[in-house]
């Protein structure tokens, strides 16, 4: 059983539908997205209409939440880029788009041969704005996952890629499709890569073994993709999407 794991789109359809291709050309029997689809990026309609169109499981991530309940986005930052990226974002939504991502779920378990389960959740099965990290000390971590437990336990919100072993458990983080971190930042401004990442979680009644994969992009294609953006001018001289321009 082959299951791609992918998360973080933030509204690059580019980047997903290069990620798509990559799923399709190698071959899966499930696909599962692990949250924060449409904000921060130039194409929010577009990416939803296409995970809707994939019929895939979604797990609700923070900013899937913020277009549902405003309110909670000033509890997360205070950066005026962000919170006036995620208020275009929010006006370009019909109220279809919006019933759709009220239907992604907070956590979603599934079973894996040989009497194994796969728990995916956006930031940890306990909340999704909690960073889980390779660096994160075990006791901390054993608190932030909580008293629910799998097998393989993935999430993402970091937009790190990680695959890390704790007390028997795979730790997975499929990274991000659409703002791929050079390194973990801690709400700092990221550099962020020409590529799009995700994950192949394969399982046998044998075992289990978890590939983490990068498509490459070009920058001009990402520097068309932003120049093509209407969204207010001033989002565009922001420092994060300047590394394009």
């Amino acid at each position: 059983m082959r299951i791609a794991l992918f998360s973080d789109v933030h509204g690059n359809q580019l980047a997903l539908q290069a990620v798509l291709r990559d799923i399709r050309a190698l071959g899966v029997d499930m696909t599962a997205f692990l949250g924060d689809a449409a904000t921060l990026g130039p194409r929010p309609r577009e990416v939803l209409h296409t995970l809707k169109e994939l019929q895939c499981p979604c797990i609700m991530g923070n900013h899937d939440e913020f277009l549902l309940e405003p309110d909670l986005v000033l509890r997360y930052t205070s950066v005026p880029v962000i919170v006036e990226a995620i208020q275009w974002c929010s006006e370009q939504l019909t109220p279809d788009d919006v019933n759709f991502v009220r239907s992604f779920q907070r956590q979603l378990e599934i079973p894996l041969p040989g009497e194994r389960r796969l728990l995916l959740f956006h930031g940890s099965p306990l909340c999704h704005t909690t960073d889980l990290l390779a660096t994160t000390p075990p006791e901390q971590l054993e608190e932030q996952l909580g008293p629910k437990r799998a097998d393989v336990m993935a999430g993402g919100h970091t937009h790190i890629q990680m695959l890390r072993q704790h007390r028997g458990i795979w730790l997975v983080n499929p990274g991000s499709v659409g703002m791929p971190f050079r390194e973990y930042v801690s709400g700092a401004r990221p550099e962020i890569q020409p590529y799009a990442e995700y994950a192949i979680v394969n399982a046998q009644e044998t075992g289990i073994g978890v590939e983490l994969r990068r498509v490459p992009l070009t920058k001009e294609a990402l520097r068309e993709e932003i120049h093509a953006w209407p969204c207010p001018p001033d989002l565009l001289q922001s420092d994060m999407l300047l590394q394009y321009a």
